[in-house]
């Protein structure tokens, strides 16, 4: 009959199994931190990316400015507001600052700012038309839907935006709408991260 194990035992066998770490893990560990917080840092104040890198020793460089360039890449946003288009032009700059092929990044930043610029225009207008339309249907239906209740009596100014179904309906098809540009963004965003 077989022996039952702990779990004590069962843990201690699985680290057991475990491989020890390799120096570009340790150095991952170690390095990714700091670049995260220099990303962030970056990102709210005015510092001199270029300097503080220059700082790390040619060993530790490579960690940093890899966790570094994902933080930046990962606060690329559609410009859904005013602070989402200033984070995202900032990030913008350090991955240019960051990333090794120039060329390469400054064809998928400017994809980017392709995006956002139809993302402002011709998307806001869909928005908009998309908008009016739902509420003109959202108006009519709760028109129709008084008027049989309550005949004559029934024909005074609705507010559809405040309804709740009008809401439901709004977010989801601006979900819809959203979801086209920020499919694009995704893809360029990993290619950003692909990049050295």
């Amino acid at each position: 009959m077989d022996e039952i194990k702990s779990a004590r035992e069962i843990a201690a066998e699985k680290l057991a199994a475990l491989e020890e770490p390799t120096e570009a893990e340790r150095l991952g560990w170690k390095y990714g931190p700091e670049g995260e917080k220099l990303a962030n840092r970056y990102l709210s104040e005015d510092v001199n990316l270029t300097v503080i890198l220059n700082e790390y020793d040619d060993k530790a460089q490579p960690y940093v400015t890899r966790s570094l360039a994902g933080v930046l890449v990962r606060n690329i946003n559609l410009p859904q507001n005013e602070a989402a288009r200033k984070t995202s032009k900032r990030a913008m700059d350090g991955l240019k600052l960051v990333k090794r092929d120039q060329v390469a990044v400054e064809n998928l930043l400017s994809r980017l700012r392709q995006l956002f610029e139809h993302y402002a225009t011709t998307g806001e207008q869909q928005r908009h038309q998309v908008y009016e339309a739902l509420k003109a249907e959202f108006e009519g239906k709760l028109r129709q839907a008084m008027q049989q209740q309550l005949g004559e009596l029934g024909n005074y100014p609705i507010d559809v935006e405040k309804q709740p179904q009008f809401q439901a309906e709004w977010r989801r098809q601006l979900g819809q709408l959203e979801s086209q540009y920020q499919t694009l963004l995704n893809e360029i965003k990993n290619e950003l991260n692909r990049l050295e």
